[in-house]
């Protein structure tokens, strides 16, 4: 699959799931944080839920850039790898559910055979990521133990949150460094240029 890819295209793709890994590991925190806010409310499943999507964010910005398959999933499994070797809390499972939820953003990029890159289809890819790692979680984190009712509200609140947090701010993140010039070499840039040169002539 990687033998379809220029060198630059590998390279920054390792450099957003290493990047990425950071931040990750800092909402792993403050998601705990949120959960002990919560938690007096009868709220505490929900702490890591508001934020679930921005664990999906590397998948899809590193997609929405180079365009190639494999993206959503190699740069979500390098973030959750670079995790685990700076030290997360959540061992070396990590690895697993980040390959599971690159798989998830993958999947709508699949569907439309890697040529559609629209907004819609990169919010398809955080709520598939958020799918597919509710289904991870199911038997991994003991979701099945909660109640029907908190079921269905987790599982809402996370599929928005992989659509906000990863589709739509992923989207607006990667715009904002093509307009700067920097992706210029990349899919993304190029796409970039092109209109702005229809909206000069």
């Amino acid at each position: 699959m990687l033998r379809e890819w220029k060198l630059k295209e590998i390279v920054l793709m390792s450099v957003l799931g290493v990047v990425f890994a950071f931040i990750y590991l800092g909402f792993f925190f403050f998601g705990q944080g949120l959960r002990n806010v919560l938690t007096p409310f009868g709220l505490g499943p929900f702490g890591y839920e508001f934020i679930f999507g921005i664990w999906f964010i590397v998948s899809i910005i590193a997609a929405y850039i180079i365009r190639k398959r494999g993206a959503a999933f190699w740069s979500e499994l390098i973030a959750g790898t670079v995790q685990v070797l700076i030290g997360s809390p959540a061992g070396p499972q990590l690895i697993i559910s980040a390959a599971i939820q690159g798989l998830g953003a993958e999947a709508a990029f699949a569907a439309t055979k890697w040529k559609n890159y629209t907004l819609p289809v990169l919010i398809a890819a955080g709520m598939s990521a958020a799918l597919f790692s509710y289904a991870w979680g199911w038997f991994q984190s003991g979701l099945a133990a909660l109640t029907p009712g908190l079921i269905a509200a987790t599982l809402l609140v996370r599929l928005l949150s992989g659509a906000l947090l990863a589709g739509v701010l992923g989207k607006w993140i990667s715009d904002q460094l093509a307009n700067t010039g920097v992706l210029r070499g990349y899919a993304l840039g190029k796409e970039s240029l092109k209109q702005r040169g229809r909206k000069a002539s």
